[in-house]
């Protein structure tokens, strides 16, 4: 017999209860397990671990999946059960659950599972179980800036010729490159808080945390617990191991008071003896100049913060500033973060898709100084807009869309901004482009998850560059 102390949250006041189980183990058979969701880390946790030798059983409540991938899991021998959940298909046969990071804790599986005494991890915690042990993992997370300074990172790595994978809620799932990563390579693996929740022995060398705001609350609960769910990128880490965090943001200093790396900094407002910092319009590394702000293609201070984070990570890999200046003279920003889409008859029009959250389209807002018809919307997550009542200046209208349009209108009007409410992005766009004028700014930053209408922020992003493009 044997005891498991477990954490819960309680789906309708999302407070946290600690509940013991007692379970005998004579049915369980460890190399048996369940997957539990498909989309792209489900498939290709269910071939790693066939590979591994496991029995493998994946559930999806979608029906329709990729027919492809559907006939290659059969053709391994995966189990599939799609398009229905039955209430008995957990049983305490199964060694683990590796559950999709989108699915809940509260999903009535993984309360199973717990009932059982079965492990529940996500594709993260698997393919780490299986990675050579002398690689080094950098693993960068936080509200705003993870892609792009993920992206920065891998660019100015490759550029210095290390073996390096890009990896993670960026790109193709952490399972997919078990079989590829070789020992001394570099992992550079973007991490969710969705993908954290989930994860006991992951840890990294390098982790990154580029700042915190409220989000994901619909997820988490409280902001409370979405924080302490972010500070797991710091766990099992030890003084050999390099935290590199973001000075000026008092929630990211105030979580990272106790954790056991070796904490070094970046700021884009105090001058840093050690760490990175501006000085005198120069991006600088222990107060040695990199470059000038005019030479770097990027524009913004949330870009200099990213900017400076990757800087901070490559520098303890050991990399050559002139890899760096290449890079950030050539390196535009990511797909769907303030992207510039077209000029349309003198409208300038942005795809700033990835922003969904408040603090993230403030991050938009601050970078545009011309009249603004501002497009909001999307999964109504209950939480407020309140955030961005003082960047509002430019915007000269606002377009609101999808599950979220009614409540974008009542806080316009609050403000005395005039809005349009529209029933999806398609109109939205169209209505932006009506009521703008020659030299104003039409932006999408929706403040808000995509998944109402779309399957995620890419989908999102695609869709309205190709109704621009319709213009």
């Amino acid at each position: 017999m044997f005891y498991t102390i477990i954490k819960i949250r309680l789906t309708n006041n999302f407070k946290y209860s600690i509940l013991i189980y007692e379970k005998s183990d004579n049915m369980r058979n460890p190399k048996k397990a369940f997957v539990l969701g498909m989309a792209r880390s489900g498939y290709e946790a269910a071939k790693l671990l066939i590979n591994k030798g496991y029995e493998v059983v994946l559930n999806d409540i979608k029906k329709e999946q990729n027919p492809i991938q559907i006939e290659e899991l059969k053709n391994l021998g995966v189990k599939l059960v799609l398009g229905v959940d039955p209430d008995d298909l957990v049983d305490d046969s199964f060694g683990v659950i590796v559950k999709n990071p989108g699915i809940r804790n509260d999903h009535k599986y993984v309360l199973k599972a717990c009932q059982l005494g079965i492990p529940v991890i996500n594709e993260v915690e698997l393919a780490y179980k299986y990675f050579p042990s002398n690689i080094t993992i950098i693993g960068v997370t936080g509200t705003n800036g993870k892609t792009t300074t993920t992206t920065l990172i891998y660019e100015i790595l490759k550029k210095s010729r290390k073996n390096i994978h890009l990896m993670g809620n960026i790109g193709l799932p952490v399972c997919f490159f078990v079989p590829k990563i070789k020992e001394g390579d570099i992992a550079i693996i973007e991490v969710s808080d969705h993908q954290l929740c989930n994860v006991d022995k992951f840890k990294t060398n390098i982790s990154v945390l580029t700042n915190l705001s409220e989000a994901h609350l619909d997820f988490h609960g409280t902001y409370e617990n979405y924080k302490k769910v972010k500070k797991r990128i710091f766990n099992n880490q030890t003084k050999k191991d390099i935290s590199i965090l973001n000075m000026i943001d008092n929630d990211v200093m105030n979580l990272t008071k106790d954790i056991e790396s070796t904490k070094k900094y970046f700021s884009t407002q105090d001058v840093l003896e050690e760490g990175c910092s501006i000085i005198g319009n120069h991006i600088c590394y222990n107060n040695h100049k990199i470059m000038p702000l005019k030479d770097i293609k990027m524009r913004g201070m949330h870009n200099y913060e990213n900017i400076m984070a990757a800087i901070m990570v490559v520098k303890e890999l050991g990399v050559e500033d002139q890899d760096i200046i290449d890079v950030l003279k050539e390196f535009k920003g990511v797909a769907h973060r303030v992207e510039f889409v077209s000029n349309v008859k003198g409208r300038e029009i942005y795809n700033d898709s990835k922003s969904t959250n408040v603090t993230s389209t403030i991050t938009a807002l601050s970078s545009f100084d011309s009249p603004t018809i501002l497009i909001l919307g999307g999964l109504d997550r209950g939480h407020s807009f309140d955030g961005l009542k003082d960047y509002l200046k430019n915007v000269k209208a606002i377009i609101s869309y999808g599950e979220t349009k009614k409540r974008i209108y009542d806080f316009a009007v609050q403000h005395n901004v005039p809005c349009k409410m529209t029933e999806n992005l398609e109109e939205a766009t169209k209505e932006a482009y009506a009521l703008s004028d020659d030299k104003d700014v039409i932006l999408l930053s929706p403040a808000c998850a995509s998944w109402d209408q779309f399957k995620d922020y890419e989908e999102r992003g695609e869709k309205f560059k190709r109704y621009v493009n319709n213009l």
